[in-house]
């Protein structure tokens, strides 16, 4: 039986079926993207994805057991763990670049800007959609991109930072008694 607990993917040679089994849902797939981002913490994981602590718990506890992530401590009182993408997951990043440029074609106005915008790290230009350097004519490959988010996309970020922070102190505020 595979670590994700889903032995029919052990009935197959096909390792699509082997990969979606590990990553193959929506939550997952946006936890990786937040860990490659930069985002480390369960409470930045949540508001950057909008899932429920549950779905999110359970999300971390899977990828973990599949060797995807790791957690580590960074408060004992309370106890307080942040999560970071082992080799496994880090080695994912060309399966968000490739749905990040599938999803920059297909799933929004040609007028739109890109989300993120990836850079040649070797000389600084900005690359296509499908990796190639113009400055230097070859495709690159993703360990030697750097992305930086766009204006809007940066800001929508932030607002949902916010929103969720906003929501949690509500929250808080109606649990606490009147003092």
């Amino acid at each position: 039986m595979s670590a994700s607990g889903n032995d029919a993917d052990d009935d197959t040679l096909c390792p699509i079926a082997h990969s979606t089994g590990l990553v193959g849902d929506r939550w997952s797939i946006l936890i990786v993207r937040e860990l490659l981002l930069g985002q480390s913490r369960f409470q930045d994981l949540q508001a950057q994805t909008g899932a429920t602590s549950q779905m999110l718990a359970a999300r971390l506890k899977r990828l973990e057991a599949d060797g995807l992530i790791e957690r580590h401590p960074y408060s004992e009182r309370p106890p307080r763990h942040e999560y970071r993408l082992t080799p496994k997951g880090r080695h994912l990043m060309p399966v968000i670049l490739a749905l990040r440029t599938w999803g920059e074609q297909w799933c929004k106005p040609q007028s739109e800007q890109p989300a993120t915008r990836m850079f040649h790290r070797a000389c600084g230009s900005e690359l296509e959609l499908d990796g190639k350097c113009p400055a230097c004519g070859g495709l690159v490959a993703w360990t030697d991109m750097r992305g930086q988010p766009s204006e809007a996309y940066a800001e929508e970020r932030a607002r949902r930072a916010a929103d969720f922070t906003d929501h949690r102190r509500a929250a808080d505020a109606q649990t606490q008694p009147d003092r």
